[in-house]
């Protein structure tokens, strides 16, 4: 079976997942999703990775979205289960501890931009394009595009997006909030792998706690979020890692964190 999905272990602690379907503009069959499914199992049970990036193979696009090819010869039963299938995929990249940046080398259209959405941070090259385009096959985004993209750039601009169906440049995408940094293409994953060693280096326990009290507290009102940050502030007190912080800053050097 070809290898449409890739894992790549770099700086010890980053994974690098890779779609390869480069002359399918990366999109999501359901053999790809299966290796990606198996590639983020891989990622959740190792607990040495502390971030993860995703981005697409080549330079046109990050993901164009669900495979409309293999999606015309399904039944409707079918594409409801495809569809699913896809959101459950989009959720478990959510769902993952550690910290996830889309590096968005290309086109990100449909389940593609969805995909990006469940990721923590978006960092896309100026000559991408972005959109939920479903409405002009008339449908509508099934994969938590209705849900995650206004609770990141507001419901009117949401909206916007997705009654019209028409993509933007990655230019406007970043000036409404929906991309947090923009680079040119030929150092998109050069300044992916900066942010995550950034990330990498700060302490794992404490990067996991700070993702599950942002998340959850998103959803909740302030005085529930605040809960929700004590909780996960306690989380860390009893750490060594926090032990090695305080010894490290007090000895001006690095710390050396094992998530323990």
């Amino acid at each position: 079976m070809a290898e449409l999905v890739t894992l790549q272990r770099v700086k010890d602690h980053i994974a690098i997942l890779k779609l390869c379907r480069e002359e399918k503009a990366n999109a999501m069959s359901q053999a790809l999703l299966e290796q990606l499914n198996d590639k983020i199992l891989i990622i959740k049970q190792d607990p040495s990775f502390y971030c993860a990036i995703i981005h697409g193979e080549g330079v046109k696009a990050f993901c164009a979205g669900a495979d409309l090819k293999e999606r015309k010869r399904m039944s409707d039963k079918e594409v409801i289960r495809a569809v699913q299938y896809i959101g459950n995929t989009v959720d478990s990249i959510e769902k993952l501890e550690i910290p996830v940046i889309a590096a968005i080398n290309g086109a990100a259209f449909g389940g593609g931009l969805e995909l990006a959405l469940a990721c923590d941070m978006r960092i896309a090259s100026r000559t991408a394009m972005l959109g939920l385009t479903e409405t002009s096959l008339a449908i509508i985004p099934g994969a938590g595009g209705t849900q995650r993209l206004p609770r990141l750039i507001g419901a009117g601009q949401a909206k916007r997006l997705i009654y019209t169906a028409q993509p933007i440049t990655a230019e406007e995408a970043y000036a409404i909030g929906l991309v947090e940094v923009l680079v040119e293409q030929e150092h998109l994953v050069e300044r992916a792998l900066s942010v995550a060693e950034k990330i990498a280096g700060n302490g794992p326990l404490a990067l996991r706690q700070a993702k599950l009290a942002i998340n959850k507290g998103s959803d909740m009102n302030l005085a529930a979020g605040l809960l929700v940050e004590h909780q996960a502030y306690k989380e860390t007190i009893s750490t060594k890692d926090r032990t090695e912080g305080l010894l490290a800053f007090s000895e001006k050097r690095k710390p050396t964190y094992k998530g323990m």
